[in-house]
């Protein structure tokens, strides 16, 4: 006689949401729900700041009741309990979940085909915390971007932010972490989640692009003043990110960048000169400077970056 096959490990899917994106969500939540995966998958989509009756009509179709007889599969809609912003509605996800892994995913991504057993499979050698790489969709083109390698480290994401490590590849048992609440307008709350974990545990990674990232509708992207809170909060939190000469000229130059976006010359100059005393080959100080003297415009820059696959 045969053994039984072990039991796979419930996932519960975490989708934040504002609401304003209804097609994408819709595809978001098809894609989780049409993994190939044995175990039960619960989907919690997470309102912030809108209406969760609206957000429901908007995924009707693919809502199936928690207390459906047999469900190997439930969608719910739930509004966000905790502070307002994505950190609270990923802790309002998680609080929500009581499966035995949580999984993120943004509510313009996608997950594709394979992601939950190879992710589970990578989790399954011991690691509490599992990433993967992923495919960047920006406008007509698509991108891969692969890490190289099977293991994140804290030196790693000390180092480089690692675009990768995305917060819709994310896959930790529950009970592990939880979202800090605390970062400025949501900025860089995945990163901090992500460092937090490596340092726990080295994050098991899946090197084939399982999600794909659209970039270019994020709200988060020209919100420069958010973004410069956001890097001095990482500075703040994990003192670390200042030793590495190569991550702290990465983080110098981002916010050389995002100052000169704002008009702030002296404030770029200030922060191109840290960032060449750091590392004086990091690309970010003269582009920064360039910005700043007008020489193009930070959204050319970024448009630039985005189409080739990259961030600042």
């Amino acid at each position: 006689m045969e053994s039984p096959s072990p039991r796979m490990p419930s996932v519960g899917v975490v989708i934040p949401t504002r609401g304003n994106r209804p097609e994408e969500l819709r595809a978001a939540v098809w894609a989780v729900l049409d993994q190939h995966y044995d175990g039960r998958i619960s989907v919690v989509i997470v309102v912030d700041g809108a209406s969760p009756e609206i957000v429901a009509e908007q995924v009707a179709d693919v809502i199936v009741p928690r207390d459906a007889k047999d469900a190997l599969h439930d969608v719910r809609v739930l509004p966000n309990r905790l502070s307002p912003g994505l950190p609270g509605a990923r802790n309002t996800g998680i609080a929500a979940c009581d499966t035995d892994l949580i999984a993120f995913c943004d509510d313009d991504d996608e997950w594709l085909p394979g992601k939950l057993a190879a992710q589970t499979a990578a989790l399954a050698g011991g690691a509490e915390f599992a990433s993967c790489a992923i495919e960047v969709e920006y406008g007509t083109h698509r991108r891969p971007r692969l890490a190289g390698t099977e293991t994140i480290t804290k030196a790693d994401l000390v180092r480089s932010r690692m675009v990768m490590v995305h917060s819709s590849t994310f896959i930790f048992r529950r009970g592990t972490l939880w979202v800090d609440e605390s970062a400025p307008a949501g900025q860089n709350e995945d990163w901090d989640l992500a460092l937090r974990a490596a340092k726990r545990r080295p994050i098991a990674y899946v090197d084939r692009p399982l999600v794909r990232v659209r970039w270019g509708g994020s709200h988060y992207v020209a919100r420069w003043a958010d973004r410069i809170a956001g890097l001095e909060w990482m500075l703040a939190r994990h003192p670390e990110l200042a030793v590495d000469p190569r991550g702290a000229a990465r983080i110098y130059g981002q916010l050389a960048f995002h100052n000169a976006a704002l008009g702030r010359r002296r404030e770029a100059g200030r922060w191109a000169l840290r960032t060449f005393a750091a590392r004086f080959g990091e690309p970010r100080a003269p582009i920064a400077l360039a910005v700043a003297t007008g020489l193009i415009p930070a959204s050319k820059v970024l448009a630039l970056l985005h189409h080739r696959g990259h961030g600042i």
